[in-house]
């Protein structure tokens, strides 16, 4: 019989220490675990760089595309914006439209490029941009989108290829 109330004692000395260094074990990890789950939640991404300065349009969320940021002043972005939707308007001549801001002296121009077509529930098309910036003449070649309000964004651009 003593045999049998020592392998009992045994067995419940076992799991007591089992459950000690389970409980340590938990102790340690737990916290870690929570730290490095909350840790993703308090990084951010400074998007000033990416908008035109005193810009509002990070307040509605339309950002046109980066090489035509770093060319336009606050108020060029409006003025080109309506002349970008007037050329890319699929109810237009597909003509080229211009636009300038007698404040900054800057001007420019957009012509559509081939006929619309849809992309991911929008319609897109390809335009070709010249941007004067008091005699620096530069060239872009894009791609804006209209949702389905007909508002238009730019998708991407990029200087152009001259050839």
């Amino acid at each position: 019989m003593a045999s049998r109330s020592q392998a009992i004692f045994h067995l419940l000395r076992f799991q007591t220490c089992a459950w000690k260094t389970v409980l340590k074990m938990v102790k340690i990890w737990v916290p870690i675990a929570i730290t490095a789950a909350l840790a993703g939640c308090s990084m951010t991404f400074p998007m000033s760089p990416l908008l035109v300065p005193g810009s509002k349009e990070d307040l509605v969320g339309e950002v046109p595309a980066r090489p035509l940021v770093s060319m336009l002043d606050a108020e060029d972005w409006p003025r080109a914006k309506a002349a970008l939707s007037t050329a890319l308007d699929s109810h237009g001549n597909d003509s080229l439209v211009g636009w300038d801001n007698p404040d900054s002296g800057n001007k420019g121009s957009f012509a559509p490029v081939g006929k619309a077509y849809p992309s991911d529930a929008k319609i897109c098309r390809v335009f070709l941009a010249k941007v004067d910036r008091k005699g620096d003449e530069q060239s872009l070649q894009g791609t804006a989108c209209a949702d389905q309000q007909g508002e238009w964004t730019i998708a991407e651009a990029k200087p152009q290829n001259k050839t």
